[in-house]
């Protein structure tokens, strides 16, 4: 073989080399655009599942709040109850004890109630009526109050945290 040969068997496997390598790199740049492709399509799917799970959380939350709330209500007759009991109290010395028993068992359930971020809707007579978080019983003329003001509170309204669970009956001047 003569010099001219081997240095164009050389030239030749070089040759053959560079291509093998430029296939190599081609198939080296697609697979990592194709694992680009599926790196950006996984995050993308933890992103879809992580906002699917705080939805559901927050959905879950709702609902909960929503069933305390209807087990609540079941108890707050209880409450207007022991209310007008104390209300009504009488003024005989005999009954200090039974009445001090009545506004234990008021005040143990409202701290029960206030454990569970349930919450009296405070109103006094003289407050603006606001139908949001209260029930017009009646509409009245009224002397002592402006239009819109609240007479009197009929029965007590509760919300647990920012949602009303029963709104406040009152009587409103005209």
């Amino acid at each position: 073989m003569t010099e001219q040969d081997k240095q164009n068997n050389e030239n030749q496997e070089h040759g053959d080399l560079f291509d093998e390598v430029s296939g190599i790199q081609s198939e080296l740049d697609a697979a990592l655009a194709k694992a680009d492709e599926y790196l950006d399509s996984l995050q993308r799917e933890r992103a879809s599942f992580a906002n699917y799970k705080r939805r559901i959380e927050l959905d879950n939350a709702v609902l909960a709040d929503r069933l305390l709330g209807e087990h609540i209500k079941i108890f707050l007759p209880v409450m207007d109850d022991l209310e007008r009991a104390l209300d009504h109290a009488p003024n005989e010395p005999d009954c200090a004890n039974w009445i001090a028993g009545i506004e234990l068992i008021r005040k143990k359930l409202l701290t029960t109630l206030d454990a569970q971020h349930v919450t009296e809707i405070k109103l006094k007579p003289g407050d603006m009526f606001d139908p949001t978080n209260q029930e017009a019983v009646t509409h009245e003329e009224s002397d002592q109050f402006s239009d819109g003001e609240i007479i009197e509170v009929v029965r007590t309204g509760y919300q647990l945290k920012d949602r009303i669970i029963r709104p406040a009956l009152v009587r409103v001047s005209k």
